[in-house]
């Protein structure tokens, strides 16, 4: 499973550096539908995308994104999902935070 990695220029440069392949940067205007697409991609297992662009989906879009089990959205920036571990060890089945 690869990671892929969503948002503005910015933002996807450093993943891009790293070595990630799927890398799509996108304007506000076409989020949801590539994000929609991307969550198709049976070879991607983590979606990886800028806290604020996820806060400009729709509600109910949003909802949907994050309860995924497969590919898993993991939103980042300063405000942190609180919810990463559970989504980490949904993905991989075991819990990565987890001491000794």
């Amino acid at each position: 499973m690869e990671l892929a990695v969503l948002g503005t220029e910015d933002f996807v440069l450093g993943f891009r550096l790293v070595g990630i392949r799927k890398v799509h940067v996108v304007e506000d205007s076409e989020l949801e539908s590539r994000l929609g697409t991307i969550m198709q991609d049976a070879g991607v297992g983590i979606v990886i995308i800028h806290n604020s662009s996820l806060q400009k989906l729709p509600y109910e879009s949003r909802r949907k994104f994050l309860a995924s089990v497969s590919p898993v959205v993991v939103a980042v920036g300063r405000e942190e999902e609180s919810d990463l571990r559970e989504k980490v060890k949904r993905v991989i089945g075991i819990d990565l935070f987890k001491g000794g």
